[in-house]
């Protein structure tokens, strides 16, 4: 996640049910890998820059180019998504989601599962095997 920077927000303030993240995407960056939850809800909110939203469709991957003042929400167990900075200035955007216990996260495009297990995110390949 090179380029990403990610201010914890919520955790400044001890919100304990969600968290909200100041994100900075550098040109070239991207937010994270494609992925989807298991339990938790997100959305997000682009304050500055031209994020590109790639969302998993039943036709393959669908590519959006958001901008200042939109939005996008994803539900547990929706969509598999990512942004990315394709443009030549910083993306920033605020991104808030659930705390819900027992989110498990599935990357589509990658040999990679994540289990959120005690407060702490266990990887392991799609198989469980742990890496």
């Amino acid at each position: 996640m090179e380029g990403r920077e990610k201010r914890a927000l919520g955790d400044v303030f001890g919100l304990g049910s969600f968290g909200v993240n100041l994100t900075r995407l550098r040109p070239g960056a991207v937010s994270a890998l494609l992925h989807s939850h298991s339990v938790q809800d997100e959305f997000i909110y682009v304050l500055e820059g031209t994020p590109t939203l790639r969302q998993e469709t039943e036709t393959g991957i669908l590519s959006t180019e958001l901008q200042a003042g939109m939005c996008a929400g994803f539900a547990a167990r929706g969509a598999a998504h990512q942004l990315v900075n394709h443009g030549a200035v910083d993306a920033v955007y605020l991104e808030i989601g659930d705390r819900a216990p027992g989110d498990e996260v599935g990357y589509p495009e990658d040999d990679l599962k994540a289990v959120l297990i005690d407060g702490a995110w266990r990887f392991a390949h799609r198989d469980g095997t742990p890496y």
